[in-house]
């Protein structure tokens, strides 16, 4: 995946707009126009601070289904994501949850997105909507119906999932580039606003032998500077938003903060290292 071809950076960082509740969700309040609204002001607030791309999630439509979404969502964010690619230009994806990549892929191949996030493409994971298993066959084969070049992102080892089985890092993040073909990997916490272990990601890097690592939960603008030492990218929303809190509005000087340090840490990491070496001079 060259991030620089749609990023326009080699270090991405990809600001999060999560939906109002949609209709046929659980707290649908019965007007589309009210969440427009906001993934409008949102989206803005977000470009306006300097990230490199958007994520479009169904974030506030929990409890989330383990399979297919009703058409009704899927008609919802289209029309969304449609208005937004039309009001600003940084390159915007699209993450349908629970684990919906085929309307993901639906989605973004109507509007001309340029990615979206899978949670699950390989593996089965116990997750609070079941069990969930990886449909990398199905999905890659859709995605070429479609002809599209759509890239995907796929989380590694999800949060708020266990996997069955015994969980090893470095053959998951394998098995998820090179069986279940994803473009990028992502890794987070355990859970929503908990970031991955510096070890951790070191370790996917390692294993992703040159495909992208992104950080997918817990960045911040004050553990981001040690996180980027081992990823390529991050997804943040919580520590944008007002007060920190997930259920807030995106607030424009968190996103400002946020790239600055993010920014300032992969300047630091594109220095060259000074030399160690010692250089002996002969005695006359």
């Amino acid at each position: 995946m060259d991030l620089k071809q749609i990023f326009k950076t080699l270090h991405p960082i990809i600001g999060v707009v999560h939906l109002l509740p949609l209709p046929t969700s659980a707290r649908w309040g019965g007007s589309l126009k009210a969440a427009i609204d906001r993934a409008e002001q949102e989206a803005t607030a977000l470009a306006s601070g300097g990230v490199d791309g958007i994520m479009v999630e169904n974030f506030f439509d929990a409890p989330f289904t383990n399979g297919q979404v009703d058409p009704a969502v899927v008609s919802a964010m289209t029309l969304i994501v449609d208005r937004l690619m039309n009001l600003i230009t940084v390159p915007i994806g699209i993450n349908v949850l629970r684990n919906d990549a085929r309307s993901s892929m639906a989605i973004a191949s109507c509007v001309r997105a340029q990615f979206i996030r899978v949670n699950v493409l390989t593996g089965v994971m116990a997750t609070d909507q079941g069990l969930i298993e990886g449909q990398a066959h199905q999905l890659l084969r859709y995605r070429r119906e479609l002809g599209s070049d759509i890239k995907i992102l796929a989380d590694v080892l999800v949060k708020h999932a266990r996997p069955l089985g015994s969980p090893n890092l470095t053959v998951a993040v394998q098995d998820t580039i090179e069986r279940g073909l994803a473009d990028a990997v992502i890794l987070s916490g355990w859970a929503t606003g908990s970031p991955p272990s510096l070890e951790d990601l070191e370790l996917a890097r390692a294993a992703a032998n040159g495909t992208p690592v992104f950080i997918g939960s817990g960045a911040n603008w004050e553990n981001i500077s040690t996180l980027m030492q081992a990823a390529d990218g991050a997804i943040v929303s919580s520590s944008l938003k007002r007060h920190g809190r997930r259920d807030q509005p995106i607030d424009p000087i968190r996103v400002s903060q946020f790239v600055e340090a993010a920014r300032r840490s992969i300047s630091l990491k594109s220095q060259p290292q000074p030399s160690t070496s010692v250089k002996l001079h002969s005695q006359k």
